[in-house]
């Protein structure tokens, strides 16, 4: 067979947080096809790169005082810890805020208009007037207008997959200040998707098949975009353009004018594949315009439209040298305990606890694969599942064949080997016989079926080692061939299991290839086995077992590092040392008449700056759900930071007296609890309403 050249990329993470575990689970499932097509002598260009446009970037890079540069480069400083961690192995990782990228995505627009599929028209867009900003789709939120889900965002619902416009959305508000936006007008720049050429495109597209004979998409994605392009459906145009301020890549000759976010995003697998053919000196034109060149993406469920319609389109239109891909592959999310993690809730697993309890990384690529299969599935984790499987599989079964037969070789036999044995055995003919079976599980990204294949394969070779009973034949005289021969028997089909597990436990590997000295395994290294020639060195441990308390950590320690940052409570000038709560008194009894009088709502907090001037004065702004914001003084700047309360409920007097303070009028009084004392000694802590909870409802 010709071997293969392959243009990999999983999607690219958004340089607004750490890696997640679903982030995780998608790069290992890149990393071991990677891995199986280099082991097959194809050449694979993986690649990877930060996403680093957009508001949100933008705005948190404000909240912590940098430049978005300053802001992405932190973030991006900090995926190697990850990806080093869980032995994923990218050829290079880069940023859309780069030269590559900005070069690519202007010559895109420009090829595209010249196609006459770029227009300008103007739009009445959401503008949040406390922020003094557009809102990009992904900060206004509301209630989807196909099906009912509430808190969805501006461009498209996860709850039932639907796309649409912001200007759709039941009830909007921004999500950065809580307010209702106004549409204002500006002059924004459309792809135009509907367009005949393109539909015909995509309808063709979309069902086609690569050169190999393989389908472009998997069949579950296939019904979805069949339903995007129905006779019945119209596709929208898509707008590409956002207005200043905003962090991105500049339109051609268009002040003030940016490409969206998801415009250069995609554009910059192929400025990531540029950057790293500059470095390794390879003709990245030439690259893109062979016919053997393969270009393939696996990306989560949640991005499909973008990938499988605007995709496509972009690189259709745009020409040579650039190509539509041959395969994007889906896969689902990662779930925990059958339920969606949540991190609001707690219910998360964090990666970076896990490398930090020094759990084996291979433990959880071995964990994923196992579940791994071609459809787009979720991937569910449980303690018990993940604990038997480790235990059982990898060490209880696979590990335990080198363990229990190199002893006696070593001691016995100084580590030889006897080849003769090995060729004449049934038990390595029925292992090498599978070879063909487990690549092609690996090439169709079936790790579950390969994976179990290979543990139905370390069964039969335990059976063997029973029914051998080499600890027997070391303490009968007269059996010293036979010993060898079992031993030789179970290291070569050990060695051969290595060789099937190598894309997923790549360390193990490595360290087998040493300890049998049998060379780099590669899926043409099948057919040779270990000979007469080989010295096998003694055996050093390879795996250790999980336990349920690192199990137990994993989940905790993850579940408390999800919780929001509290209000800082360090110690500082003005406040005690003690933290005893000393009960106030309860005040003289009222007359309920007396308490009606007093109107207590619900408000959303959606800004909050210090006092200049003052040590325990922060003013905010709140939004009751009358349709104006009011202005509120608290003297609380000694418990809570101003970023800490922006965008949480809480409860105001709402009809007290506006009275007059540093030059302004405080509109309302916070409510807070704390013991009354003067140097609230535990603590000062606002009132926050329980879930469910919106501006404007009143306290009764």
């Amino acid at each position: 067979m010709s071997k293969r050249t392959i243009f990999l990329t999983t999607a690219l993470p958004y340089a607004n947080g750490n890696f997640h575990l679903g982030h995780i689970m998608e790069y290992i499932q890149a990393d071991i096809w990677s891995r199986h097509q280099r082991m097959s002598g194809n050449t694979v260009h993986f690649v990877g790169a930060d996403d680093a446009h957009g508001a949100p970037i933008m705005i948190s890079a404000q909240k912590q005082g940098v430049t978005p540069q300053e802001y992405v480069a932190k973030i991006s400083a900090g995926r190697s810890q990850y990806l080093d961690a869980f032995l994923i192995k990218f050829d290079h990782w880069h940023s859309t805020d780069s030269k590559e990228n900005i070069k690519l995505s202007q010559e895109f627009y420009r090829r595209l208009k010249k196609a006459g599929l770029i227009y300008t028209k103007e739009i009445e867009q959401f503008y949040d007037p406390v922020q003094n900003m557009f809102l990009a789709d992904r900060f206004i939120k509301g209630t989807c207008p196909k099906c009912g889900a509430e808190d969805q965002y501006g461009d498209s619902c996860e709850k039932c997959g639907a796309v649409y416009l912001p200007t759709e959305l039941i009830n909007p508000y921004s999500a950065l200040s809580g307010t209702k936006p106004v549409l204002k007008k500006s002059k924004h720049f459309f792809f135009k998707l509907s367009d005949p050429a393109c539909v015909e495109f995509l309808r063709k597209w979309t069902v086609g098949k690569a050169g190999d004979g393989t389908p472009h998409l998997q069949p579950e994605v296939i019904a979805k975009t069949d339903e995007w392009l129905s006779e019945d459906s119209q596709l929208n145009d898509w707008d590409i353009s956002r207005d200043a301020p905003y962090f991105g890549i500049e339109i051609p000759d268009e002040p003030g004018k940016y490409f969206y976010v998801w415009l250069d995003a995609p554009i910059g697998y192929l400025a990531s594949l540029m950057s790293y053919c500059e470095k390794k000196n390879i003709d990245f034109t030439a690259l893109l315009e062979s016919a053997t060149t393969e270009q393939i993406h696996i990306i989560g469920k949640d991005i499909v439209y973008f990938h499988t319609l605007f995709w496509p389109a972009m690189l259709k239109f745009t020409g040579k040298p650039f190509r539509t891909p041959e395969h994007v592959w889906v896969h689902g999310f990662v779930t925990l305990d059958g339920r969606k993690m949540s991190k609001s809730r707690g219910h998360i697993l964090d990666p970076l606890v896990y490398v930090d309890l020094k759990m084996d990384p291979e433990w959880l690529r071995y964990y994923f694969a196992f579940k791994m299969n071609s459809n787009v599935e979720d991937l569910d984790f449980t303690k018990s599942d993940f604990l038997q499987r480790i235990n059982s599989d990898l060490v209880g079964k696979y590990v335990n064949i080198a363990s229990r037969a190199a002893g006696f070789l070593v001691k016995r036999f100084g580590g030889k080997v006897s080849g003769s044995a090995i060729n004449e055995s049934a038990l390595i003919g029925e292992i090498k016989k599978q070879a063909p079976y487990i690549q092609e599980c690996y090439n169709g990204r079936e790790y579950g079926k390969a994976l179990r294949k290979v543990i139905e394969l370390t069964d039969k070779t335990n059976e063997y080692i029973d029914e051998e009973k080499p600890w027997d034949l070391a303490k009968q005289e007269g059996s010293e061939v036979k010993l060898q021969n079992v031993c030789s028997i179970a290291l070569e089909a050990f060695r051969l299991l290595t060789l099937y597990l190598k894309p997923v436990l790549p360390r193990t590997a490595q360290r087998v290839e040493e300890f049998l000295g049998c060379g780099e395994l590669n899926w043409s290294g099948v057919d040779r086995s270990l000979d007469s020639s080989t010295t096998v060195l003694p055996f050093k441990h390879l795996m250790a077992r999980v336990t349920q308390e690192q199990l137990d950590q994993l989940y905790a320690i993850s579940a408390e590092k999800s919780k929001p940052i509290q209000p800082d409570k360090e110690k500082d000038t003005e406040k005690p040392e003690n933290t005893e709560m000393v009960f106030e008194p309860v005040a003289p009894n009222i007359s309920f008449d007396d308490f009606s009088k007093v109107d207590m709502r619900v408000a959303k907090i959606i800004d909050c700056k210090k006092v200049e001037k003052s040590r325990k004065l922060l003013q905010l702004t709140v939004d009751m759900g009358e349709g104006k914001t009011r202005n509120i003084f608290s003297g609380i700047a000694t418990f809570y930071k101003p970023e800490d309360l922006i965008g949480k409920l809480t409860v105001i007097v709402a009809n007290l007296e506006p009275r007059k303070m540093m030059g302004s009028f405080s509109e309302g009084m916070l409510l807070s609890a704390s013991d009354g004392s003067d140097n609230h000694g535990a603590g000062l802590f606002i009132l926050e309403p329980g879930k469910g909870a919106k501006p404007g409802m009143k306290l009764h």
